[in-house]
């Protein structure tokens, strides 16, 4: 388990498994870290010049959302992570909008498959998983025409 850790471009989730430990996949490898889902996000954030407040006033600013808002973690790669839930709850799982390959119903809510041919299901309904890539691709599609001006 490690103690730091910032996304990045080959981060795809970033997943609960207490209250202060979170699996991360990559691209190429899993891991441990020692920090709840939403410290990773902010302290990235904070890394790359902003905070999660601050991503999340950006993202109400740019596609007017204010309930489990996607946001911009570092704009000039457009990275760009979704919550699955309240980012104030433990369960919340955050993925990388560019390495969602597809996602379908299961029994207990989704099934996320990612570019690098791993999956993960989560409770929660392929209508909510669906609402939250459509948010997610809206922000993208925003800060790809603000970077064209």
């Amino acid at each position: 388990m490690i103690n730091e850790y910032e996304i990045n471009q080959s981060t795809v989730a970033i997943i609960p498994i207490e209250t202060k430990v979170s699996k991360v996949i990559e691209e190429d490898r899993t891991f441990l870290v020692s920090k709840s889902t939403t410290q990773i996000v902010d302290e990235s954030c904070k890394f790359f010049g902003s905070s999660y407040l601050g991503r999340h006033e950006g993202t109400k600013s740019l596609i007017g959302v204010n309930y489990k808002s996607p946001i911009i973690v570092e704009e000039t790669t457009e990275m760009i992570f979704f919550p699955t839930s309240s980012p104030r709850f433990d369960g919340c799982y955050w993925i990388a909008l560019d390495k969602v390959k597809e996602h379908n119903e299961s029994k207990h809510g989704s099934i996320l498959k990612f570019t690098n041919g791993e999956e993960v299901e989560i409770n929660i309904s392929s209508r909510s998983l669906e609402n939250q890539v459509l948010r997610a691709t809206k922000l993208s599609c925003v800060l790809r025409k603000r970077k064209e001006f």
